[in-house]
């Protein structure tokens, strides 16, 4: 064992560092924003949604809601409406009126047999979403003190130490989603510590043996006197912990990792096998595998603006997927970084830099469904072709493709619709270009297919909203409206069939779309149906690995006609693509939200929703260009601020 520790020192010692660490929790949390609206045209909208509210939602409410949905009864879908005919505007409400607002409009609900509202109460009922975020108090809303995720640990470990990142592939996948799980186990607190036990084996040199050269840049020399070890180990734990902590510490902190380094000597550890302990316990510490603030802040404060500490680390994490860099962590001495001009040019230096993949890897496979393409099941009789590496390059071309848009701060109607894409011989067979494209390098190529370019046309999209076996007009309606139009769709009922326990005699000679379509004559499915199929069967003519097909299994011709929520009609993907390009608002509008919504860790809510429509003017007076919505994302009200309780 390095530096002499036998076993039974590092168990004791394990058992110490646990409890020693993880008694300070210091939940301590500051940054620039763009002003909210005017405060007097806030109070009239406010004042209006409260009238509107009051004369027109709540009798609507009453009439064809609470008979089902109120406190004194079980309530259907555990949505009770008692408690928003008080208090509307509440956060916590928020996403219940979107569900509700969805379902209203696809005449889900009510449900047959009840009294049924006109079209003109339907619509009233769904423009409330417009005004009910006006009755939000201004608000960051929620502060999350989240985890590191497995990549922007095994990252954070590289950037300190020079380590390999793949020495955290031990630790879980993360659930994708708008946040992260923040609870330790005590198997993943085992497996912290054997990581960092691995670590600190790959940096240190053994017991006896000359320093190695981080050990001599981290611990300098050696004290000539005891008497001078615990000065010098504070020093040493001062530089450590700022760099792990992504912060300076404060006395607290230090004392914790200094009562770690006095018990290693009270048990007869050497100096420098004392300070190994105390990186140890730097290195399984709450303040190191969570992004936590400094500030000890009076909870009675209220909301203020994170430190610029804290805002380094939000920035680094969210474009880099690491801890901050030497010129981030100098803004942040300086505390200027929160000056909008400094920061929006360390934006645009971040977003430059190759580590800005992460951005991609984090938010963009998940908004675009890819995280998980390289586990999906596909029929290997009928898709061989869905080998490791054409998965890879699916993915590849989406993130290459991506990157793309951000470093050169391209229009974001280049995810719609462009004349270029990421190809190489495996994924060139997908597109028909294998014999212009040949090796396994990924590069850029021409398109001169106007169905191809574009997201809608990508492979990688495709296979993910696909079945194993066939295509889904279904699912990819589903992705069309959530993913890039920003629609509410409501969730299927539990107890619906699938196309497949359709009597097979009957359908044996019929389309998919014929299928789909005498699926969604069932009046339980024909309502949110007849919103999403037509979407889907507008990419009908890419198999479920996307080639390109005129015909379907059945030898039938493909009909690929449908038309948008707005009555806007098609007959072709690129037909498809122009209608969507068309609504560059309503994309940039769903942009924004899942990437504020992912930099905050959690759903919208509230005040929120008036922030994102102030960004809103911002990035459409900017021709919606993709840098332009980063940086309003990053200097946003809700993502530079934070309520102190």
């Amino acid at each position: 064992m390095p530096f002499g520790v036998n076993i039974a020192a590092v168990r004791f010692f394990r058992g110490i560092i646990s409890m020693a660490v993880l008694a300070v929790w210091c939940v301590h949390s500051h940054p620039c924003s763009a002003e909210s609206a005017n405060p007097n045209d806030l109070a009239e909208r406010k004042a209006d949604a409260e009238k509107f509210f009051r004369k027109r939602v709540t009798p609507f409410i009453k009439t064809y809601c609470l008979e089902c949905h109120q406190n004194s009864r079980p309530t259907e879908a555990g949505l009770s409406f008692t408690p928003a005919l008080d208090t509307p505007g509440h956060a916590a409400f928020s996403e219940k009126w979107k569900k509700a607002a969805a379902r209203v409009k696809a005449h889900d609900m009510p449900p047959d047999g009840m009294d049924e509202p006109t079209d003109e109460e339907r619509q009233m009922f769904a423009a409330w979403l417009d005004k009910v975020k006006y009755l939000s108090p201004k608000d960051p809303g929620t502060f999350v003190i989240r985890r590191l995720t497995k990549a922007e640990y095994g990252n954070t470990l590289r950037d300190l130490f020079g380590v390999d990142p793949a020495i955290a592939d031990a630790l879980p996948d993360e659930v994708s989603g708008e946040g992260y799980l923040n609870s330790l186990s005590p198997i993943q607190l085992e497996q912290y510590l054997a990581i960092a036990e691995e670590v600190l084996n790959r940096v240190l040199a053994p017991a006896g043996s000359p320093p190695t050269a981080w050990q001599e840049r981290a611990f300098g020399e050696v004290p000539e006197t005891q008497e001078d070890y615990r000065a010098a180990a504070r020093q040493v734990a001062a530089s450590l912990a700022k760099q792990a902590y992504r912060r300076p510490p404060s006395d607290a902190e230090l004392n914790v990792l200094i009562n770690v380094f006095d018990l290693g000597r009270q048990n007869e550890l050497s100096y420098q096998a004392a300070v190994r302990l105390m990186l140890k316990a730097i290195l399984v510490s709450p303040q190191f595998l969570f992004i936590t603030p400094a500030d000890d802040l009076d909870p009675e404060a209220g909301i203020v603006p994170l430190d610029d500490y804290q805002l380094a680390s939000r920035l680094s994490y969210l474009l880099w997927a690491t801890l901050p860099d030497d010129e981030l962590m100098e803004l942040a001495d300086s505390a200027t970084l929160h000056q909008p001009s400094i920061l929006k040019t360390q934006v645009k230096r971040m977003l430059e830099d190759p580590r800005s993949r992460a951005l991609f890897d984090g938010f963009g496979a998940q908004w675009l469904g890819l995280g998980d393409l390289d586990r999906k099941v596909f029929d290997p009789a009928k898709f061989p072709e869905m080998t490791g590496p054409m998965r890879t390059a699916m993915y590849d071309e989406a993130r290459l493709y991506f990157e793309s848009i951000v470093r050169e701060n391209q229009s974001i109607a280049s995810f719609i619709d462009s004349d270029y894409t990421y190809l190489n011989e495996d994924l060139a067979s997908i597109y028909g270009m294998d014999e212009t494209v040949t090796g396994a390098e990924m590069r850029r190529v021409a398109l001169t297919d106007d169905h191809r370019g574009g997201i809608l046309g990508m492979p990688g999209v495709l296979a993910a909203t696909s079945f194993p076996n066939r295509t889904s007009p279904v699912i990819r309606g589903v992705w069309v409206l959530e993913q890039v139009l920003g629609e509410e769709v409501p969730s299927a009922p539990p107890d619906v069939p699938a196309l497949e326990k359709q009597d097979q005699q009957s359908i044996a000679n019929l389309s998919l779309r014929e299928r789909t379509e005498l699926h969604r004559s069932d009046p339980v499915c024909a309502n949110c149906h007849r919103l999403l199929d037509p979407i889907g069967f507008g990419l009908e003519n890419f198999d479920a690995i996307g080639r390109w097909r005129e015909q379907d299994e059945n030898g039938e011709p493909i009909d690929a006609s449908g038309e948008l929520p707005d009555g806007s009609r098609f007959s072709t993907p690129q037909e498809l693509k122009g209608m969507i390009t068309g609504r560059l608002d309503d994309f940039s509008r769903t942009l924004v939200e899942k990437m504020l919504a992912y930099a905050l860790c959690r759903s919208l809510e509230g005040y929120d929703e008036i922030v994102v429509d102030e960004l809103m003017q911002e990035i459409a007076q900017d021709g919606y260009h993709m840098q332009t919505i980063v940086t309003a994302v990053v200097t946003s009200y809700p993502f530079t601020h934070r309520r102190t309780e």
